[in-house]
């Protein structure tokens, strides 16, 4: 009866419209009727305890540094050096897409924002070549998943926060799933480019890749930065957000000089409302969350799961199969902070690793960004490239699979995750 009083109301308030986070309250509420009664002070506190966490304070750090970095021209400079690289060879302008996201996802980490900017450059340079507009869309819009999976990601931090792991150890854990990603698209890409009548780009010569890659250095050195001082433990994921800041004021300011206070102030006050939108979103789950837990709905649905908890790769394609269901209707912020308290106690019982249960929980959770009829990035990528979302959705379906495909990897072959986390965090 707590799981039908929970779902119903929180269902049903999305239905008629409530914001996510008031229909998690409403249904929060409601469970507290149904348990006892109505505590106002019990709702406060812990509504308050949900953003009360000091790992949480890293998201809007991140948030005002990617946005930073994006105002700062670093978007051009890491286009313009992957085009250098490899815009020359067949397909040249999709694997210039593929790892200028890469290497985006790893300053942004929001795949809205990297799939505008990038989309903005990237899909009218490659239409206009000869690249079938449609296509290029969708893998602009498929290529942005990596950005919630490539550290730092707000998601990642979240899943940490609510399932009490470790937010370094899950942005280490998210760089080799990222570049299998990565491998995984633009081998799609070379497959399905072939009937393209795109003509390469004139190839470089050394000093013109070298001046192009001199120019993006510091935008690169930023990631490789935070990575080498998440994992060697001079600073926290918190404090590696401040770094962030701090240098992407630098860069923009200073180096780049594309950077100005007006765009600094615009950059503080968007940032300001997304990061409110994400916290105030976390405290409302912590309420029902608090209350599932009193209400004992993590061990009914570790009771609905104890037919596969034998079984580990089985219990995690169960899993893996309701959050893909689930992310069809659902934004992956709430998503993740919904089904973690309640999947943990299964996992745990399984034996599985929590890491990596998280990170494919979350590439999971992202994969609901490009599937319909929510599909945010799907959306996003439809805009910037002009065209209607019947359009890309056929044209974004062979690199949806290749994301699966790694997914299924990553399930039925756990070493594939857990050997690379293991060099990443020793």
């Amino acid at each position: 009866m707590t799981i039908l009083i929970f779902l119903a109301s929180l269902i049903g308030g999305i239905i008629i419209g409530i914001p996510i986070a008031f229909s998690l309250l409403f249904s929060g509420m409601m469970l507290m009727f149904y348990l006892g009664g109505f505590n106002s002070q019990i709702l406060s506190q812990n509504l308050f305890n949900g953003a009360d966490s000091f790992s949480m304070m890293a998201i809007p750090f991140f948030v005002v540094a990617g946005d930073l970095m994006n105002r700062g021209g670093l978007t051009n400079k890491i286009v313009e050096a992957a085009t250098a690289l490899v815009g020359h060879i067949r397909g040249g302008l999709g694997y210039v897409a593929i790892i200028a996201i890469l290497l985006f996802a790893s300053l942004v980490g929001s795949a809205v924002a990297s799939t505008a900017a990038l989309g903005a450059i990237l899909i009218p340079m490659m239409a206009t070549i000869g690249y079938n507009r449609d296509r290029a869309t969708a893998l602009i819009g498929a290529g942005n998943i990596l950005s919630p999976i490539m550290p730092p990601s707000v998601p990642m931090i979240i899943f940490g926060v609510t399932a009490g792991v470790s937010v370094t150890d899950l942005f280490m854990g998210g760089i080799a799933p990222a570049i299998y990603i990565t491998i995984a698209l633009c081998i799609i890409w070379a497959l399905v480019s072939r009937g393209d009548s795109a003509v390469p780009l004139p190839k470089k010569n050394c000093k013109e890749v070298f001046h192009a890659c001199r120019k993006a250095i510091w935008a690169i050195f930023m990631p490789m930065g935070i990575l080498i001082g998440l994992r060697s433990g001079v600073f926290t994921p918190t404090e590696a957000g401040v770094v962030a800041v701090v240098y992407s004021l630098i860069i923009g300011l200073f180096v780049y000089r594309e950077l100005t206070f007006q765009a600094i102030k615009e950059c503080f006050i968007s940032s300001a409302k997304a990061s409110a939108a994400i916290m105030f979103l976390a405290s409302a789950a912590m309420v029902s969350s608090w209350l599932m837990t009193i209400g004992n709905i993590p061990r009914i649905v570790t009771d609905l799961l104890a037919p596969f908890i034998e079984s580990p790769t089985l219990l995690m394609f169960v899993i893996v199969g309701l959050v893909l269901l689930v992310g069809t209707a659902m934004d992956v912020v709430p998503t993740i902070l919904i089904l973690t308290p309640v999947l943990m106690p299964a996992v745990k019982q399984a034996g599985i690793n929590p890491v990596y249960f998280g990170v494919v929980f979350i590439i999971a959770c992202v994969f609901g960004l490009l599937t319909p009829p929510v599909g945010t990035v799907l959306n996003v990528a439809a805009s910037t490239g002009k065209i209607n979302m019947e359009r890309i959705v056929k044209k974004i379906w062979p690199f949806l699979l290749a994301i699966v495909a790694v997914l299924v990897m990553m399930i039925l072959f756990p070493s594939t995750f857990m050997e690379p986390l293991k060099f990443f965090t020793k």
